[in-house]
């Protein structure tokens, strides 16, 4: 599994241990002991690496190329998945996963980015960068979800829409805006939750919900940290000062009202613990649909009142 540059110290200690198993029971030499200690230094070196994290650092976990998808939650958390497939206009984006399933019983719609785990996937999935007829086909399944009265469930986890001339040319501006219009009329309950990156529009444009909720080392953003530094410094090489200057991590959202909720993820990240990352989704999905409690029209003016208040401040003298 691929491993970035802070966590080096970690999977040479996890090496280490996995060496003495194999000593241990290939020469039949009862190294336990050993193999203890060396087993709480690594969880303590986990937790000192993974609480002193950077922001781009945290981009970078949201980005590993093993983190678990859309699909990967579906097959975990969701039962009964029926795939929806086009936007009855063009064609089938790949990048965009829509369907019907049920969680804990309950019939729910899922729409969700999907990004590939191997470099063929990746171009069949677009990189998870979906294109305007991805965008149609998810306020398509979100329309029927409201004819039949199921909750929405929406994952964002992509780096931006499609920026071709082809998506363009197909609306790819417009299919994002009207996308962000309708979901403020939906009338049944929309969760959306950041699982991995969650870039400008191409996020927004299934990003408009009763309750946003992320995973703990996702991010949500405006523009990528590349894209901001090759702007405002004319440098994508400042990527980890535009990390932190753009405010994108779990909790500085949390602060600052952008998001409901944040899910933890075990220590490592969701690549390593995928169950167990899958759990803590699944119980934050649920405690989020119950606490709804409210009728169609009132969903729909809270709604509403929760992203004008985003922004809001006050200045001083």
């Amino acid at each position: 599994m691929q491993r970035w540059d802070f966590e080096k110290p970690i999977v040479e200690l996890e090496d280490k241990i996995e060496e003495l198993k194999k000593f241990s029971a290939e020469k039949e030499v009862n190294l336990s002991s050993e193999i203890k200690d060396f087993e709480k230094k690594l969880v303590k070196l986990k937790k000192e690496v993974y609480s002193n994290l950077t922001p781009w650092q945290k981009v970078q976990i949201s980005r590993h190329p093993h983190r678990p998808t859309t699909l990967d939650y579906i097959n975990l958390i969701l039962s009964d998945f029926i795939p929806i497939h086009g936007d009855r206009l063009f064609g089938d984006d790949k990048a965009l996963i829509t369907g019907f399933a049920k969680l804990d019983g309950r019939k729910v719609a899922v729409i969700g980015h999907q990004k590939g785990k191997d470099i063929n996937e990746n171009i069949e999935r677009n990189f998870g960068c979906a294109h305007p007829e991805g965008y149609r086909k998810a306020i398509r399944v979100m329309r029927l979800a409201e004819r039949f009265n199921m909750a929405i469930l929406c994952f964002i986890d992509t780096p931006g829409a499609y920026p071709g001339l082809g998506a363009e040319e197909r609306g790819q501006a417009q299919a994002i805006a009207e996308n962000i219009r309708d979901m403020f009329l939906i009338k049944v309950p929309i969760i959306v939750v950041v699982i991995g990156e969650g870039g400008s529009g191409g996020a927004l444009g299934i990003g408009v919900g009763d309750r946003v909720l992320i995973l703990e080392y996702s991010y949500y953003s405006v523009i990528s940290p590349e894209g901001c530094a090759a702007i405002l410094w004319k440098d994508a090489s400042k990527k980890e000062e535009a990390s932190a200057v753009l405010k994108l991590t779990s909790k500085d959202l949390l602060s600052l009202g952008l998001i409901d909720a944040i899910i933890s993820e075990p220590q490592g990240g969701a690549h390593r613990h995928y169950q167990e990352t899958a759990n803590n989704l699944k119980q934050a999905l649920l405690e989020q649909l119950k606490s709804i409690n409210c009728t169609a029209e009132e969903l729909v003016v809270a709604r509403y009142e929760k992203f004008r208040k985003i922004g809001d401040f006050s200045e001083g003298k």
